[in-house]
């Protein structure tokens, strides 16, 4: 079976407003927020969908203008404007300073209307790489953490303060510490200490587990495009503190957590790092839990062989493949899983 590859994945709600928002219609975004209400980890996640698509077009701005007393437009706009600076600076874009600045204020005012919500700050918090030299005093705070080098830690703290644990959040510190203009294996360093700082005290059924699996993708991904891929490439999988960090993921996450709030970054990402340490029979559970649902990393960053654009879903498909033919060979483990 070919992988769906859809930003909503099993969110059959999301999917139909991010289908309207496609075609220039706002009513089913605006209903579907509604409903969502302040359920945070939800709410950040539908904004965060609704917003990569809807940042291509004006309709978010149609949608303010029609309602200007409405917050969910208000806290679209903001998510709309920062990830339109975020491509401007990815695309290295003359204007990213006046497109910053606005998506700045946006974030600003809709955190001053509504004080509980999570989400402009996690808008402020997305912003932070754009300043890779950490010019803006709220980039450059210490943590309280000694290992941690200075970041936009006191914006994480607003976050955490409304919505503890949020998944987005944690990640665009991630993408904060890989974009400071530090040496590569500085910058490596610091997603490594800040995954296994977070996964150290992250409570049973949160995502944030798996931040140091995303920490050992990014090194495979720097030693791809630097051409020092390792022969033995699947070792430093297996090897400690990796494996456990993978396989607590699982036990602690994957069989623990809510399944309508597993992301489907997370769950490839999980799978690949079962399957490339040879935990067949567990990746064989999450990719079964998973279809026919996939994303394109971190399978594109950690492919070998020429760029092509389907190597990526190449080894999705052998990973699955191979697990899914062990487990049915092997049957489950008897017993708890370690």
């Amino acid at each position: 079976m070919r992988p769906v590859y859809h930003p909503a994945g099993a969110d059959d709600e999301l999917r139909v407003a991010l289908g309207d928002l496609q075609a220039g219609r706002w009513l089913s975004a605006r209903d579907l927020l509604a409903r969502t209400g302040t359920h945070w980890p939800l709410r950040t996640f539908r904004t965060q969908v609704l917003a990569v698509a809807a940042a291509r077009s004006d309709v978010v701005g149609a949608w303010l203008a029609e309602k200007p007393d409405s917050y969910d437009a208000q806290v679209m706009w903001a998510r709309v404007l920062a990830e339109r600076a975020l491509r401007a600076h990815r695309q290295q874009h003359s204007g990213v300073a006046g497109l910053e600045a606005r998506a700045r204020q946006a974030a600003l005012l809709a955190a001053h209307r509504a004080p509980q919500d999570p989400v402009p700050w996690v808008c402020l918090l997305a912003l932070a790489q754009i300043d890779s030299r950490q010019v803006r005093r709220e980039h450059r705070e210490w943590s309280s953490e000694p290992m941690l080098p200075s970041g936009p830690w006191r914006l994480l703290h607003n976050v955490n303060q409304r919505d503890p644990y949020n998944r987005e959040a944690f990640h665009r510190v991630l993408q904060f510490l890989l974009a400071r203009e530090v040496p590569p294996a500085a910058s490596l360093a610091a997603v490594f200490d800040f995954g296994r700082w977070v996964a150290s005290w992250a409570p049973v059924g949160s995502p944030l587990l798996l931040l140091p699996v995303y920490a050992q993708v990014e090194q495979c991904r720097q030693q791809m495009a630097q051409g020092r891929v390792d022969p033995l490439w699947r070792r430093q999988w297996v090897e400690e503190p990796t494996l456990t960090y993978t396989l607590r993921a699982f036990t602690e996450w994957f069989l623990k957590a809510d399944p309508h709030l597993w992301s489907v970054a997370d769950m490839n990402h999980l799978a690949y790092a079962l399957w490339v340490s040879h935990n067949f029979v567990e990746a064989a559970e999450v990719f079964a839990a998973m279809e026919p649902y996939a994303s394109r990393e971190p399978w594109g960053s950690v492919a070998e062989g020429p760029s092509t654009l389907d190597r990526g879903e190449a080894l999705l498909l052998r990973a699955r493949r191979e697990s899914l033919s062990f487990a049915r060979t092997h049957g489950p483990r008897v017993g708890p899983h370690p």
